[in-house]
């Protein structure tokens, strides 16, 4: 197996986007290498086997998804009331909506996750980490609500996220806005 670093992200990102723009079927070393944009058969030398791939893909975009520090700080400044949640969580939809071959590649890979125990070992592990971790973060910022709060919110933007990128006519981005508001109100006021 090969193990340069920088070719081994470039193969998984160019794998992310084949997830997402042709599904899990479409995830093969061949698609990998013409969306890298690199010789045949450099993937196949770098995993060794498309369990391999998916499951490198599934720990790779949620480091994507994940805010920058800028964002992180930001997030800590100023009164955390309801309307501070509401922004955070907005600017979440935002971030995430934005990476959307990167979220529609996520869903590939849970529906993959049903068939291959190691893709869903790793994404069990890693979403759970991420809801854990905005737990303790929400926890220590300040922000009203608790972890349920946290954990509805997440339910309720993901799936509004999920809509917004395969059914984008059904709401106007105006109705998104107004449902991150509610989301948060209505979590927050049980």
């Amino acid at each position: 197996m090969r193990t340069n670093p920088e070719r081994r992200q470039a193969l998984i990102d160019a794998a992310i986007e084949v997830l997402a723009g042709q599904g899990a079927r479409g995830l093969t070393f061949r698609a990998v290498d013409a969306e890298a944009g690199v010789p045949p058969g450099t993937a196949s030398n770098y995993f060794a086997s498309r369990d391999d791939l998916f499951t490198q893909v599934g720990g790779r975009i949620y480091e994507r998804l994940l805010p920058d520090e800028a964002t992180i700080a930001q997030s800590r400044e100023g009164v955390q009331d309801q309307a501070r949640y509401a922004e955070i969580m907005h600017e979440l939809v935002d971030r995430v909506s934005a990476f959307n071959s990167g979220y529609l590649a996520l869903l590939e890979l849970r529906l993959e996750s049903t068939r291959r125990p190691e893709l869903r070992a790793v994404l069990t592990k890693r979403i759970r980490e991420d809801i854990d971790a905005n737990i303790g973060h929400h926890a220590a910022s300040g922000l009203p609500g608790d972890s349920t709060s946290v954990v509805l919110l997440y339910l309720a933007l993901n799936w509004l996220i999920v809509e917004r990128l395969t059914l984008p006519d059904i709401f106007t981005e105006r109705e998104v806005h107004e449902l991150v508001d509610a989301a948060v109100r209505r979590s927050l006021n049980g």
